[in-house]
């Protein structure tokens, strides 16, 4: 796998403070997890129990119980089934659906190897914190945000530290379809008519932006493809994964090769939490504004360190957030395998485009 280090990149990162000859198809997704549904109601129902038994103290903040930033679906019906959850852990700032997608060179529809993509995305559309998942397809709440990695790859361990950035933020997926997922043609003088290749998906999950008070975390589960094939591995997707998350000050400058001409328009309120920091553990907030410059970092030990309960949810009896996590990927695993056609269609349906005039879930390279 090509995984080169950019000195520059590299360089602004270590200043980070931690705080078709293609296979493109497989059989519906089943359940990876052996956790049965009568373990998962006995959990929540003692969860449940002790919540009772305990109050948050007057005046603490609740902090991750909110709505997301952004509203969320409930209006429009969908999958999405605000108020079915409870005890969310007070760590989850945020949770919902995510999509991984791949684009060729120009030329190239079907890349062959890392090499052969010219940029990899993070379609991030987020749900409401205290909702579950029913059948059917995503709502589309014009929340979605589209986040490009200039690496291709995903970090896998504390020495990957790559430079990511919000291309779209409060995206309708007609948005997301039209300015993203098309592809397009041009002319140049010297080479004549030239082919953006069209996205194509590489994988779907669900996923949690979740805090330890000095770093965030995205972790994420895999449910589409039910196996990790090349494609996911080269990529660097696990079944189960999760990376830091951090925010840049717009105000100070990185290298020269990093620099944005255009800054996220970021209200005074987050400016005034960055103060002198040149970072900041990520908030949902930061990904509301296109052009936030981001730090991702590799995390080899998997969602542990991301869903770690707080003593103080322990004490109130919220629920576990890798149990949480767990429970919204099972709904996740059965909502996309009663959606009808294959895996790139179920992924297609979610974002309401036809899944025949897209390139299909890529799995292999040649």
């Amino acid at each position: 796998m090509t995984r080169s280090k950019d000195k520059s990149e590299k360089q602004d990162a270590e200043h980070a403070e931690v705080g078709e000859k293609h296979q493109t198809e497989k059989k519906s997704p089943q359940s990876k997890r052996a956790k049965t549904d009568t373990e998962k109601r006995e959990t929540r129902s003692d969860t449940a129990k002790k919540s009772q038994k305990s109050e948050p103290q007057k005046g603490e903040p609740q902090e991750g119980n909110s709505a997301p930033s952004s509203p969320p679906a409930a209006a429009n019906g969908g999958a999405e089934k605000p108020g079915k959850e409870p005890d969310v852990p007070s760590n989850i700032l945020e949770k919902g659906i995510i999509y991984f997608f791949i684009r060729g060179r120009v030329g190239i529809d079907d890349p062959s190897s890392v090499d052969e993509i010219r940029r990899s995305h993070i379609l991030l559309r987020p749900i409401a914190n205290d909702a579950k998942l029913g059948e059917g397809p995503i709502a589309d709440a014009g929340n979605s945000r589209l986040v490009a990695l200039p690496k291709k790859v995903l970090p896998l361990s504390g020495k990957d530290r790559f430079i990511a950035f919000v291309e779209k933020s409060a995206a309708s997926f007609k948005t997301i379809k039209e300015t993203y997922l098309e592809g397009s043609e041009y002319t140049t003088k010297t080479a004549g008519t030239r082919h953006n290749p069209p996205a194509k998906p590489a994988g779907e999950g669900v996923y949690a932006i979740t805090t330890t008070g000095r770093e965030s975390h995205l972790a994420y589960m895999l449910t589409v493809p039910e196996k990790l094939e090349e494609v996911q591995q080269e990529l660097g997707l696990r079944e189960k994964g999760s990376f830091i998350i951090s925010t840049k000050n717009p105000n100070i400058k990185g290298p020269p090769n990093v620099q944005f001409k255009d800054k996220p328009d970021f209200p005074k309120e987050i400016m005034d939490e960055f103060g002198s920091y040149r970072w900041l553990p990520t908030r949902p907030a930061h990904l509301d504004y296109p052009n936030t410059q981001l730090l991702l970092i590799g995390e080899s030990s998997g969602i542990e360190r991301a869903t770690r309960k707080r003593e103080e949810d322990e004490k109130e009896g919220k629920a576990d957030p890798e149990e949480v996590l767990e429970e919204l990927e099972e709904e996740d695993l059965k909502r996309m395998r009663h959606l009808p056609g294959h895996q790139s269609a179920s992924i297609y349906a979610d974002l309401k485009v036809h899944a025949e005039d897209y390139p299909k879930l890529q799995t292999t390279f040649d």
